[in-house]
């Protein structure tokens, strides 16, 4: 939850905080994490009383749960592979309320028959996109009348800008001047997730580079050893050193103002279950192009809140990001991405969806 960064990461955040808010209805919240240590708690999220970590003790996280699940009327995995614990509490308790939040390709690559077969016969869903719950659908591993979709929401402590301008001090730092065009990715550089697409923007920078010669492209985030050796050597390859920056892991008090200094945030995904990243581009005014094969298509409303494209198709990503950087980017056209991606993805509409779920029992479901 606090100690690794990541969309599940981030939802796992959210959602202990949205049960926070719940409390008085509620009336009692435990949230267990089997990878965090005590003081990787962030307090904003959730009080010290309802938090315990068990930094990697799986043996004490599974009976502790167990116990603690007993007790509950509601017990909700955050993780498909975590349904162990599930399975042990159903054993002792088989009329507990089980709820199993399905990200993306956890739940889409084939399961163990096992896995498959508890969350079809015992388990409500809770979708993160409506991509998500289909492919669900389509591969029986749930009950489709169990199945709900719950789209992610903006983390209520993403800094929202009133201002639009590219930060100076982010200007200086890379060295851009204010109408250098700026490309943006933020994620994962793994060696393991080689589906995120931004070998691909990497790609595309010599052409673009013809006509915007002074185009720079920002790719942000940790990268594993493998990666970062494999980047390194398509970048010289291509001729484009001068022109991609690693920035490595950027902090979420730098994360608004990044948006900012990017004229268009681009993350051509071909396996993203929402991607949350799209949306706090959106809310910081910043145009975004995603891919149109998985959950990037929710997050961006269909089209409505950014440009998606054939994640594999060179000759559409090129034009879209031709297209953008030739649209007028202006303080009224950014705070319009702000305000429908604020109308569709606010903590507070994210809160009742959970309350409905939770406690008023009017079900959202995925028709």
């Amino acid at each position: 939850m606090f100690s690794l960064t990541g969309g599940i990461e981030k939802v796992c955040r959210v959602l202990s905080r949205v049960l926070f808010d719940l409390g008085f209805d509620l009336k009692e919240v435990r949230v267990y994490s089997l990878y965090d240590k005590t003081g990787d708690r962030n307090s904003k999220y959730i009080n010290k009383s309802s938090f315990r970590a068990f930094n990697k003790g799986r043996i004490s996280f599974v009976l502790s749960s167990l116990v603690r699940g007993l007790e509950a009327d509601i017990v909700i995995l955050s993780h498909v592979n975590l349904l162990f614990v599930a399975v042990l509490i159903k054993l002792f308790a088989p009329g507990k309320r089980i709820i199993v939040y399905a990200h993306g390709v956890e739940v889409w690559r084939n399961l163990r028959s096992w896995k498959s077969s508890f969350l079809r016969k015992h388990c409500e869903i809770w979708a993160v996109s409506e991509f998500t719950a289909e492919k669900m659908r389509e591969s029986g591993y749930a009950d489709p009348q169990k199945i709900y979709i719950i789209p992610n929401c903006l983390d209520p402590f993403l800094e929202v800008p009133d201002e639009f301008n590219k930060p100076a001090e982010l200007l200086d730092r890379y060295q851009f001047t204010e109408n250098q065009p700026v490309l943006f990715t933020l994620t994962r550089l793994s060696s393991f997730e080689l589906y995120k697409g931004y070998d691909l923007v990497i790609a595309i920078i010599p052409e673009l580079i013809k006509n915007y010669p002074d185009i720079r492209y920002l790719l942000a985030g940790n990268a594993d050893a493998n990666e970062r050796k494999r980047l390194n050597k398509l970048v010289t390859d291509l001729g484009v050193t001068e022109h991609v920056i690693f920035t490595g892991f950027i902090t979420d008090e730098e994360l608004s103002n990044h948006f900012r200094l990017a004229d268009i945030f681009i993350m051509p995904s071909r396996k993203e279950g929402f991607g949350i990243v799209f949306i706090e581009a959106a809310a910081c005014g910043c145009m975004v192009i995603g891919g149109n094969q998985d959950g990037s298509t929710q997050a961006l409303l269909g089209g409505e809140l950014g440009t998606l494209i054939h994640p594999e198709k060179k000759e559409m990503l090129l034009d879209a990001v031709k297209q953008n950087l030739e649209r007028p980017n202006t303080a009224l056209s950014s705070k319009a991405i702000q305000s429908l991606c604020l109308e569709h993805f606010s903590y507070g509409q994210y809160l009742k969806r959970v309350q409905c779920l939770l406690l008023d029992n009017r079900l959202l479901r995925a028709s």
